[in-house]
């Protein structure tokens, strides 16, 4: 009887708990960027200001509109698409945050599927 009370208190003091996240700190900085698709890590760097987001993949760099819709959400677009696919926004929410480290969902805006990545804090 004392586990399943036990069991029972420790469920009902989880299902509460609601990870804190300091987004804010966030919003500017240099970063790097890791997301898994399909089993293959993709690699980047950026450096983000309130609205504005240069990031380097494989050599290449892209400039991105930043519009921030919360202090955990914003809306990236490329400034410079080259194709239909650089075109479309991507909606990012910042899931939880430590010190130096993000974890984020993104997905194209109104599309279902998401992914997720991290996000490191360069030092400076």
């Amino acid at each position: 009887m004392k586990l399943i009370s036990t069991f029972i208190l420790f469920v009902l003091l989880t299902s509460c708990y609601q990870q804190e996240r300091d987004c804010k700190a966030f919003k500017t900085g240099s970063f790097t960027s890791e997301t898994e698709i399909e089993g293959k890590k993709y690699t980047s760097s950026f450096v983000r200001n309130d609205s504005i987001q240069i990031e380097t993949y494989e050599g290449k760099i892209d400039t991105f509109k930043v519009r921030w819709t919360n202090d955990c959400e914003y809306i990236i677009q490329n400034m410079h698409p080259k194709n239909r696919e650089d075109k479309k926004p991507v909606q990012m929410k910042i899931i939880t945050t430590s010190a130096n480290f993000y974890t984020f969902e993104y997905s194209f805006v109104g599309d279902s599927k998401k992914q997720r990545g991290t996000v490191t804090r360069l030092k400076q």
